[in-house]
C-alpha cells in the first residue's frame, strides 16, 4: 500500500466512524470526531434543509439534538470518494439513509422513512489523526433515471 493509499484509508476510516457515531448516538465518539484547537471555530455543519452552522459548539450542539430526537437511524454509504492534499481531506459520498420513528405498542418497529443525501465531508490532520472540519449534507431531491426532458420540465 503506498502512502497515499494508506492516507486515504485513515480518511476513510475516520468517515465512517463520524458515522458510526451518529448512528448509535454517540456524542462522546462524536467529541473525538469533530476538529478542536486553534480551528474549532471554523467547524461547520449543514444538515439538510438548515442553515449553516458555524462553530464546534454549535455543531456539537445540533448533533446532540438530532441525536436526542431522533429513535432510529442508519446509513448506508456509497458513491464515497477521498482525496488527500497534505493536512486536508475531502470525501465526497451519497448516504442512504434509513431512519424511524418509535416502536409501535406492540413492540413491532415502527415506521421507516428511506432517504438519499449528498455529503461532503471536510477532514483535517491533527497529532491525534483525522478530524471532520466541514460537515454539508444536501437531499437529492430528483431521481437520477429522468432524461433531460423530463428533468427540464414541461414545455422546456
Amino acid at each position: 500500500m503506498t502512502p497515499r493509499t494508506a492516507e486515504a484509508a485513515q480518511v476513510e476510516e475516520a468517515n465512517q466512524a463520524f458515522y458510526d457515531a451518529v448512528e448509535t448516538s454517540d456524542l462522546d465518539a462524536l467529541e473525538e470526531i469533530v476538529l478542536t484547537g486553534p480551528l474549532a471555530e471554523t467547524v461547520s455543519v449543514v444538515h439538510p434543509g438548515w442553515p449553516v452552522l458555524r462553530g464546534r459548539g454549535e455543531v456539537m450542539r445540533s448533533y446532540a439534538l438530532i441525536m436526542a430526537n431522533t429513535e432510529y437511524i442508519q446509513f448506508f454509504l456509497t458513491d464515497v470518494e477521498v482525496a488527500v492534499d497534505g493536512d486536508t481531506a475531502l470525501v465526497t459520498c451519497t448516504e442512504n439513509i434509513l431512519t424511524g420513528g418509535p416502536a409501535e405498542e406492540d413492540g413491532s418497529a415502527g415506521t421507516l422513512v428511506g432517504a438519499l443525501v449528498v455529503a461532503t465531508n471536510v477532514f483535517r490532520r491533527t497529532p491525534e489523526g483525522w478530524r471532520l472540519w466541514v460537515h454539508h449534507g444536501s437531499p437529492v431531491l430528483a431521481d437520477g433515471d429522468d432524461d433531460d426532458e423530463d428533468a427540464a420540465g414541461p414545455g422546456a
